[in-house]
């Protein structure tokens, strides 16, 4: 896991991102009432393996556990990290 991205949430596009040498990584969700979905992770081939995705994903699950929300993770990317990391199974729609 990368540790020291600065991660921004810009909750008018619906997205985590982070930039890292230059270049942009971006997580989009959806939130429609209490119910947040990841649905896409995009991390170019430039800045990949750094563990940026990941950092991502961990930003937007901690986020819906502040607000009490749950998480749909329509992107297979985040369904992975679920899976991964059980720590954060609770989260999920049931």
């Amino acid at each position: 896991m990368r540790e020291g991205l600065d991660i921004r949430h810009d909750a008018a596009q619906q997205r985590f991102e982070t930039t890292v040498d230059g270049v942009r990584a971006e997580l989009d969700y959806e939130q429609r009432g209490d119910v947040l979905s990841l649905t896409h992770t995009g991390v170019p081939a430039a800045i990949g393996g750094r563990g940026v995705a990941g950092a991502l994903v961990r930003s937007a699950l901690e986020y819906a556990r502040s607000k009490g929300l749950k998480v749909v993770p329509s992107c297979a990317y985040a369904a992975r990290y679920i899976e991964r990391h059980p720590q954060y199974q609770d989260l999920l729609t049931s």
